[in-house]
């Protein structure tokens, strides 16, 4: 019989788990049925250079958020969801919920987002953290390390919003109360 001690497993159950999210993420409903979405797990190696992204975008811009974010997760992240949308209308006749007429005429400004393909995203980003409290999980969503996500174009070009989760399991949930 083998011991399999906590401290050795800890990692490993996280990533399961984050495997767990990506399935709920997946079949979360979504609009007219269409899925827009491309998810992916990062990492050891790959939380450290979405990290180093973060960072770099924090002292680029002077927004100190993303810096603390970033060594934050470097810091306690055993695992990072990711969970990002194309923008795609779903063709529909009626709707002006994006502020245009119509799909058509919304498919002209490709960078405005469709209200469909952001409230789908937010339902599965929903139902993934979900499954990560579900099993006691600590997790936060972040848009910055989405952004960071997107500027390391880990999706396809046509994914134009990225949200991140990253994943522990400690004694206290290290992604809330930290300082600013």
């Amino acid at each position: 019989m083998a011991i399999l001690k906590e401290q050795d497993e800890r990692k490993n159950t996280v990533i399961e788990v984050a495997k767990l999210m990506l399935v709920a993420a997946r079949t979360a409903p979504k609009g007219k049925g269409v899925d827009n979405l491309e998810m992916a797990i990062l990492t050891d190696n790959d939380i450290r250079l979405l990290a180093i992204e973060m960072r770099k975008i924090g002292e680029q811009k002077e927004y100190d958020i993303f810096i603390r974010d970033a060594d934050n997760v470097l810091a306690n992240a055993d695992a990072v969801v990711l969970i990002g949308t194309r923008i795609k209308t779903l063709g529909l006749k009626v709707c002006s919920l994006c502020g245009f007429a119509d799909c058509a005429t919304k498919e002209k400004h490709p960078l405005v987002p469709c209200v469909y393909n952001t409230g789908d995203l937010g339902i599965a980003v929903g139902s993934a953290v979900a499954v990560a409290a579900a099993h006691h999980i600590d997790n936060r969503i972040m848009h910055t390390a989405g952004m960071a996500a997107l500027e390391m174009d880990i999706f396809s070009k046509g994914v134009r919003i990225i949200w991140g989760i990253p994943l522990s399991a400690t004694s206290k949930n290290p992604y809330f109360d930290r300082k600013k």
